[in-house]
């Protein structure tokens, strides 16, 4: 089914980062994503951004700490259609279907469909590919109070500029949520 003209589903990178700019360590690993503990109970702005999307498109090692390390005895994103990018020929399980190819491609595919909005939920490759191809129309980036010093940065160097707009911004837990808009450059920008 075809979507409306009017209706355009919304791709957005929801991710955390250290403060320095990591959202992995050197090992790849992101248990340190937790907060300070200074408001253990508030889960900021993540249920309500959860139940604005209905489909989830990551990498195949943000899959694997889903499943390995975050939550490995249930499957978090029940009711969601996940498409998990790979070079590898795996078989879908469930509502996870495993996917070869151009991640840019695949997202212009979902976007045609009805659907609410999607989210980039990661590695720091898919988001570099759909920034070259200008593909993220939000950011939602929840900085963690901790500095790593070294791991995976979110953003690669030497890639073009991207202009955003601040929306908003939430504190809880000692991470802060920036949510930004991506914006068209004005005369004066270039």
């Amino acid at each position: 089914m075809r979507q409306r003209e009017d209706k355009v589903r919304k791709t957005i990178l929801y991710i955390g980062m250290s403060l320095d700019g990591y959202i992995a360590d050197d090992q790849g690993g992101v248990g340190w994503m937790r907060g300070d503990g200074s408001d253990p109970g508030n889960p900021g702005s993540y249920p309500e951004f959860l139940a604005s999307v209905d489909t989830i498109v990551m990498g195949y090692h943000t899959y694997r700490q889903i499943i390995d390390e975050l939550s490995p005895d249930r499957w978090v994103y029940p009711g969601k259609r996940c498409y998990v990018l790979t070079h590898r020929p795996l078989n879908d399980i469930g509502s996870t279907t495993f996917v070869q190819g151009d991640v840019g491609r695949l997202l212009g595919e979902l976007r045609r469909q009805d659907g609410s909005n999607i989210w980039i939920c990661g590695g720091a490759d898919i988001v570099h590919q759909l920034l070259s191809q200008d593909q993220i129309d939000m950011f939602c980036i929840s900085v963690i109070p901790v500095i790593l010093g070294t791991g995976v940065p979110l953003f690669a160097p030497g890639r073009r500029r991207q202009l955003l707009r601040l929306l908003s911004t939430r504190c809880y837990n000692g991470i802060t949520d920036l949510w930004y808009e991506k914006r068209q450059p004005m005369p004066e920008d270039e």
